[in-house]
């Protein structure tokens, strides 16, 4: 193996196969299982974190009796900060407990991942299938990467590369504030929902983002904004030619594009910046001919440094676990500071 003098031995040391991995979101629960370093993943459907009291029960249930393989590890990625061994999920009722994980699994060893972070490991290597290039910009090998993601909250995290490794920084950047720019939206912000008292960009960029943004043009249209309970209602309508629905969208969009162009301009992300989580996917046909890019460049007076960062839409469906795979096989190519997030029996 090749020698990391500065970095510490159980940040790159091997993980025993097979490898549990499992992607915990704040809705839903993805697992595969990696028998060693060169076999295929093998992926298991996707369960609902409410169906189970725990993350152990629904491992036990989806995966482990379905299966002879005893996996040795557990790789896993949990929606929110991630603490010295006991992470409380922030859009779910599970806690993490990583000793007692170990003990409930016969586990060797354990490593615990944010659910972006684990995403971000994915990036070097997807493919062009895997992507949607939105508008202009190509990106530049080895520089800043970003994704961020709308689903049941907003994931964020960034990629950077030095010193030949990829190093992952996760946060919680989806919970900072956003505001009004165009007459339209200082028009509508009297009528938009806080959450937690703020307008933050979960607020918007999330499933129960876009039915506050439909509430919220319902108002000024003095329509019913009620008919919309849940985000998908508001894709449904905006497929029936729903207008406040058509508008909703257009400004989730926009907000997304704008959100993006902030984080792109934090980290000079020349990388690229990618968009994940469960709500764009199904706006695909929309996205191209949306406000996204030209909210994302919209950043004078460095518009023109937008215009050659590019976008991308993850079209794969499970990209944290991608991300965790490559993490198995080689840890060295990452340097993550496991400190308080790797445990053994």
């Amino acid at each position: 193996m090749t020698s990391h003098p500065r970095r510490r031995t159980t940040d790159i040391a091997p993980i025993p196969f097979p490898v549990l991995i499992a992607d915990i979101g704040g809705t839903n629960v993805r697992f595969a299982v990696l028998e060693d370093a060169h076999s295929a993943l093998r992926e298991f459907p996707t369960v609902h974190t409410a169906q189970f009291p725990d993350f152990a029960t629904a491992a036990s249930t989806a995966v482990l009796d379905t299966t002879a393989i005893m996996p040795r590890s557990l790789l896993i990625a949990v929606a929110g900060p991630v603490g010295e061994g006991l992470t409380k999920m922030t859009n779910a009722d599970w806690v993490i407990d990583a000793n007692q994980l170990i003990g409930a699994l016969n586990l060797e060893t354990l490593v615990i991942f944010n659910d972006f972070e684990a995403l971000s490991l994915s990036l070097p290597a997807l493919r062009e299938d895997q992507v949607m290039k939105i508008g202009g910009g190509e990106p530049i090998s080895r520089q800043p990467r970003i994704v961020l993601g709308p689903g049941t909250g907003l994931g964020v995290a960034s990629l950077i590369y030095g010193d030949r490794s990829y190093t992952p920084l996760a946060g919680e950047g989806g919970h900072m504030d956003v505001g009004p720019i165009t007459a339209r939206e200082f028009e509508m912000w009297p009528h938009v929902e806080h959450l937690h008292g703020r307008v933050t960009g979960e607020a918007l960029l999330s499933g129960n983002g876009l039915t506050r943004l439909y509430r919220a043009v319902a108002a000024l249209e003095q329509a019913d904004g009620s008919v919309c309970k849940v985000g998908a209602d508001v894709t449904r309508r905006a497929g029936e030619g729903d207008p406040c629905a058509i508008e909703a969208i257009d400004h989730f969009l926009t907000f997304l594009g704008r959100y993006a162009g902030d984080l792109a301009l934090v980290f000079l992300a020349k990388g690229g910046v990618y968009v994940a989580g469960g709500i764009v996917p199904r706006l695909v046909e929309r996205v191209s001919r949306s406000p996204f890019r030209t909210a994302f460049e919209d950043k004078e007076p460095h518009a023109h440094l937008m215009r050659q960062m590019p976008t991308f839409l993850i079209t794969e469906p499970r990209p944290a676990i991608a991300g965790l795979a490559a993490f198995a096989t080689m840890p060295e190519r990452f340097s993550i500071d496991l400190d308080g997030r790797r445990f053994g029996a």
